[in-house]
C-alpha cells in the first residue's frame, strides 16, 4: 500500500507520519509537496500535523484553499482512506470534508502530553484493530484542539456512529469529549491526538500502530475481494 503524506508550508509532523508508515507499518510513504502533488497513484492520503501557513486566519484555513485540496476531495469521493491528524484534522474541517470547527483550547495554552482515548466505534477501516470502548494512550500536541459543533450536528455524528474516539479526561473543552470523527462513508478520519507518535514502546505507547494496521488490512481485504 502506498501513502502520500501531503506537506504544506509549516507542516512539522510529516516525517513522523512517514516514519510510522515505512518503519512501523512496513509500507510505502512519499512526502508530497502540496504545489507539486499528483495524488492519483496513491492508495491512501495522510494530512500531518503542524502549523500550515503559520495558522494565520484559522488553523488549517489557508491550506484548505490550496490546489491540492480538490485532489484530496476526489480521493475521498473514490473511497480512498484519508487521515488528517491535528493540523490535518483542522484542514479537513476547513475544507468541509468533516463537519464542525476547531476552537482554541479552553485554557488558551498549548498542550503536549499523553491522553487516554476511548474507542467509540471499532467498526471503521481506521479502528477495527481495536476493541469497542477500549482505552488507548495517544499523545496530543495542540493549541487549537477544542472541537465544536452545534447540537444538530452532534446528534447526527452520534446517530451515524461517526465519533471514532473520545477523551477520557477532556483536555481542551471539545464538545462531548470528541477526539476524532469520521465522515458518513467512514473513509475519512480526523483526529487531534497523534497516532503516528505512538507506534513503538520507546515512544511511550504503540497504541497508534493499530490504526495504521487497520487501514492496511482493510485495503488488502478490499483488493483481495476485487481481484
Amino acid at each position: 500500500m502506498k501513502f502520500a503524506v501531503v506537506v504544506f508550508p509549516g507542516s512539522n509532523c510529516d516525517r513522523d507520519m512517514a516514519f510510522a508508515i515505512t518503519n512501523a507499518l512496513g509500507e510505502e510513504a512519499d512526502l508530497v509537496w502540496y504545489q507539486e502533488a499528483d495524488l492519483s497513484s496513491y492508495d491512501g492520503i495522510l494530512l500531518p500535523g503542524g502549523f500550515s501557513y503559520g495558522d494565520y486566519l484559522r488553523s488549517g484555513a489557508i491550506a484548505s484553499t490550496s490546489g491540492v485540496i480538490e485532489q484530496i476531495r476526489q480521493a475521498a469521493e473514490k473511497g480512498k482512506p484519508v487521515l488528517g491528524v491535528c493540523n490535518g484534522f483542522q484542514v479537513l474541517l476547513e475544507m468541509g470534508l468533516l463537519p464542525g470547527a476547531m476552537l482554541p483550547n479552553q485554557n488558551l495554552k498549548f498542550m503536549c502530553h499523553h491522553e487516554t482515548l476511548r474507542v467509540e466505534n471499532n467498526q471503521t477501516q481506521f479502528t477495527d484493530f481495536y476493541k469497542e470502548k477500549e482505552e488507548i494512550q495517544i499523545p496530543i500536541a495542540h493549541g487549537d484542539g477544542n472541537y465544536y459543533c452545534d447540537e444538530a450536528t452532534y446528534q447526527t455524528l452520534k446517530e451515524n456512529k461517526q465519533i471514532a474516539f473520545t477523551y477520557q479526561t477532556n483536555p481542551n473543552g471539545s464538545v462531548a469529549d470528541i477526539a476524532g470523527i469520521t465522515n458518513e462513508q467512514g473513509n475519512v478520519l480526523g483526529m487531534m491526538p497523534h497516532p503516528e507518535r505512538a507506534v513503538d514502546v520507546l515512544l511511550g505507547s504503540e497504541d497508534g500502530l493499530r490504526l495504521f494496521q487497520s487501514i492496511l488490512t482493510h485495503w488488502r481485504n478490499n483488493h483481495a475481494i476485487n481481484a
